[in-house]
């Protein structure tokens, strides 16, 4: 999952970004509404899968405060889920930010553990609908208590496989290239020739995996990994 945090306060943006980090997302960080309106725009152009699943959205931001941005974005017909962050408590702020299409509204300073929760719940109900738990065959992944079975037998992983499978399931039968699942699950400071998708797929088939069966995430040569319910099950591109 893939957040963009627009905050003018760096060491907030900052903090903002380690602590998703460690949760597993991915997080870029932009300062001023004008480049988060291009950054937004771009992405929902970008069919390869450059897009954002939520914006934490400061209101009070240069070039264009957060209200303003959200309402274009809105007008413009993204429907990415926003989460506004900001020092105002008055009702009548609050009010403003939702009338401008922000789904939910947290006032700051805040305890981080309520933050993550109410990620959680706005990832949850993305505007194409998905159900709670994802199941590909006899995987199955609750993203609101972080928990995965394989054939009713709890799996445990790390922050960041957990993030690695979400991103399959959600997509299960296509193809993902390397490029997406970098620009999904990691930030944009990744390099791009760097191998640290082909590890985190190791990590993960070695915990799928059953001995003398065939690896659930799979490898086409030259195009991509993809999750498949089950052997001999087509991709899809």
């Amino acid at each position: 999952m893939r957040i963009l945090i627009v905050e003018d306060a760096v060491k907030l943006a900052q903090s903002l970004k380690k602590g998703l980090e460690a949760e597993g997302y991915a997080a870029d960080i932009l300062h001023d509404g004008l480049t988060a309106r291009k950054r937004l725009v771009a992405a929902r152009d970008d069919a390869e899968g450059s897009r954002y699943d939520l914006v934490l959205l400061d209101v009070m931001l240069p070039g264009v405060d957060g209200v303003t941005l959200c309402r274009e974005l809105r007008d413009r017909g993204l429907a990415v889920p926003v989460l506004m962050l900001t020092a105002r408590d008055a009702t009548a702020d609050k009010v403003a930010g939702l009338d401008g299409g922000a789904d939910d509204y947290l006032v700051k300073p805040f305890d981080f553990d309520e933050l993550l929760a109410r990620i959680r719940t706005l990832l949850r109900r993305p505007p194409v609908a998905l159900p709670p738990t994802l199941v590909v065959g006899d995987l199955s992944l609750d993203p609101a208590q972080r928990r995965v079975l394989r054939g009713g037998e709890e799996v445990t992983l790390s922050a960041k496989e957990f993030g690695l499978l979400e991103l399959f399931m959600r997509h299960p039968g296509q193809v993902l290239t390397r490029d997406r699942i970098l620009d999904h699950a990691w930030d944009e400071e990744y390099d791009a020739f760097s191998n640290i998708v082909d590890v985190y797929i190791g990590r993960l088939r070695r915990k799928l995996d059953r001995p003398g069966e065939p690896s659930r995430v799979k490898t086409l040569r030259g195009a991509g990994y993809v999750l498949r319910a089950a052997e001999g099950e087509p991709a899809r591109d």
